[in-house]
């Protein structure tokens, strides 16, 4: 979602500029020649390497296929792409691109993880409490989003945190735990997520925890659109 989605190019709000304004709501449609698989009732129902990729504002990444190569799939016609078909993704049980299972939408070309060990600070409190205060940390930058700072667990008060039952996927970085927060008889839910065993490409974060600003007071080291770090302030 990288392109239309945050602070990507053809999003409401991107993060640079263009030498001459971009008409709002421009879809973008481009060939994606890697091999795609749907899987229904264990059988391979779709397999294709003539998918289009379909970059729009406010909805998902999407895949659109010849609608001579759907069969009985259902399928809607994409009025950017004549004779493209979009499949609804619960029309089948499983997705593949290139033998990856999918979860949720397509992984985007466009979409990059870096993840930078460095010293930027990481400060958290939960009730007056620090459950993290150090300088040896990974600075996540991904594609289209706001950098993120994460920590291995021997830097943070895992005493003071209980696995939650929210999980997530990411295409990128891959299933999520989260953690509640448990300060004498205050209860904070979902204050940090961790990647147990995150993706190939993201595996230098693999079990470091990372802390939601909105439900703790965070000072975190970041890089700012302007260049200067923010070095203090409490979220």
């Amino acid at each position: 979602m990288s392109l239309v989605a945050g602070r990507g190019p053809l999003s409401p709000e991107p993060a640079g500029w263009y030498s001459s304004p971009v008409p709002p709501g421009v879809v973008f449609v481009e060939p994606h020649p890697r091999r795609i698989q749907a899987v229904r009732a264990g059988q391979v129902v779709l397999d294709t390497e003539r998918a289009l990729m379909v970059h729009r504002p406010y909805q998902f990444l999407s895949y659109v296929f010849p609608a001579d190569e759907v069969g009985d799939l259902p399928g809607e016609p994409e009025p950017e792409a004549p004779g493209h078909v979009h499949v609804p993704w619960d029309a089948v049980d499983e997705w593949y691109e290139e033998g990856r299972k999918l979860v949720y939408y397509p992984p985007n070309p466009y979409h990059r993880v870096d993840c930078r060990p460095t010293s930027r600070r990481l400060r958290v409190e939960v009730a007056g409490t620090t459950l993290v205060d150090t300088t040896d940390t990974v600075i996540v930058f991904e594609t289209a989003l706001e950098p993120v700072l994460y920590v291995a667990p021997s830097h943070v008060r895992t005493d003071l945190l209980r696995r939650g039952e929210l999980t997530t996927y990411c295409n990128y970085k891959g299933a999520s735990t989260y953690w509640t927060a448990v300060i004498g008889d205050i209860v904070v839910e979902n204050v940090a997520w961790s990647y147990p065993d995150a993706l190939p490409e993201s595996a230098v974060i693999s079990g470091y925890f990372a802390f939601d600003p909105a439900k703790a007071d965070v000072i975190a080291e970041l890089p700012t659109p302007g260049g200067v770090a923010d070095r203090g302030g409490d979220s």
